[in-house]
């Protein structure tokens, strides 16, 4: 944000009520609380080279003042009391700039052509072009919650060299990375032939798998299309029909439990959640993996008539963009957010083999910022 130059004088500068309060000519004002400029300091006392403050919050005085204050160009200096401490600002740095939001984009089946798709070869080469690329295809993950990748290498093991991209591989109790594929005595749903209808991952765990990945080896058996579905936007669509019953939603916690023989895992959460300013941030949808949910019988009736809106449309065509996946495709979804599916595949007329692993979102967002940051410098 450019900011234009805010010179002062010692007369546009008042403490009101605890409040630090600048203004030029009675316009652009800005006020900051004594406590959080307090806070702000950067002296080599208060905060290391590295960025990272070293003043204790527990240590400042519940009694704090400040006195002497002085302009000098675009810097304001003041010592507190009752520590006599010397503080100084730059005050552009204490114009409060816009709140920001990383940018996302709900969408349905109309936005298939917006989904974010590179090539493997592409985005894995290090120089300027593929750093380039690399970073628009991040982003339209970031935006969009999913992405494909193509030509991704047919080898064990390669899906996990695609989430070390931008992140670190989450191993579970699945391992490094797991196969998908029909197996004689599945204790996952997964590793049959039947349909999946779209569901998020792990919502079991605590915490849950921010992303997921699957890779494509084998795709030669008719059916397996896969799907996927913004379970934000779906969220959304809950919240304007049936409020009352997204208010539950968000609200009340269910369990969700996987078993088998090594593996006891349970978590209790809501199938919505929000952030502090009352946006959809996150879904845990698998009805595969619910227990049976627990609440007062009148709330349980208004709760189960939004859980089985919110299914609904989950189910329906109008909020799912659906591919086929062949040999070397790679898909890959914000598991908070985007719920995966897929239809059922005749196990007699070929084979399906997938890999995937799991990921964590913040690498993304760094591995993200840090490529931005290149391509700027």
């Amino acid at each position: 944000m450019t900011l234009r130059p805010f010179a002062l004088s010692e007369a546009d500068v008042a403490v009101v009520d605890g409040v630090l309060r600048l203004s030029r000519d009675h316009r652009d004002k800005i006020e900051v609380p004594l406590v959080a400029l307090r806070d702000r300091c950067r002296c080599p006392a208060c905060r290391h080279p590295s960025g990272q403050r070293l003043l204790d919050p527990a240590t400042l005085p519940t009694d704090l003042e400040t006195t002497d204050i002085r302009i000098d160009a675009d810097t304001i200096r003041m010592t507190w009391m009752p520590e006599r401490h010397e503080s100084s600002y730059a005050i552009s740095d204490l114009i409060t700039p816009p709140l920001s939001r990383r940018e996302s984009t709900l969408w349905d089946a109309g936005a298939e052509a917006q989904l974010p798709v590179s090539r493997y070869s592409t985005i894995i080469s290090n120089d300027t072009t593929g750093r380039g690329a690399l970073l628009r295809w991040l982003q339209g993950v970031q935006q969009m919650g999913c992405g494909l990748l193509h030509d991704v290498s047919t080898v064990d093991g390669e899906v996990t060299r695609v989430a070390e991209l931008f992140g670190h591989v989450r191993e579970t109790n699945y391992g490094r990375w797991f196969d998908v594929r029909s197996l004689v005595d599945p204790s996952n749903l997964a590793n049959t032939s039947l349909g999946l209808a779209a569901h998020t991952d792990n919502p079991y765990r605590d915490p849950v798998p921010t992303m997921q990945l699957l890779h494509c080896l084998e795709s030669t058996a008719m059916g397996g299309e896969n799907m996927v579905v913004d379970g934000w936007r779906v969220a959304n669509v809950v919240r304007e029909l049936k409020p009352a019953g997204f208010d539950l939603l968000v609200r009340h916690g269910v369990t969700f439990r996987y078993r088998d023989g090594t593996t006891d895992l349970s978590a209790h959460e809501p199938l919505i959640m929000l952030d502090g300013d009352g946006i959809v941030s996150g879904v845990r949808f698998n009805p595969r993996s619910m227990q049976d949910p627990l609440m007062p019988p009148a709330e349980l009736a208004a709760w189960y008539e939004a859980y089985l809106l919110f299914a609904r449309l989950v189910a329906d065509p109008r909020f799912q963009i659906r591919f086929r996946l062949d040999p070397g495709d790679l898909f890959i979804v914000d598991n908070r957010r985007v719920l995966h599916g897929r239809t059922a595949y005749e196990a007699t007329s070929g084979a399906r083999h997938l890999q995937g692993c799991y990921a964590d979102i913040d690498g993304l967002h760094s591995t993200i910022s840090m490529l931005q940051q290149q391509e700027s410098s």
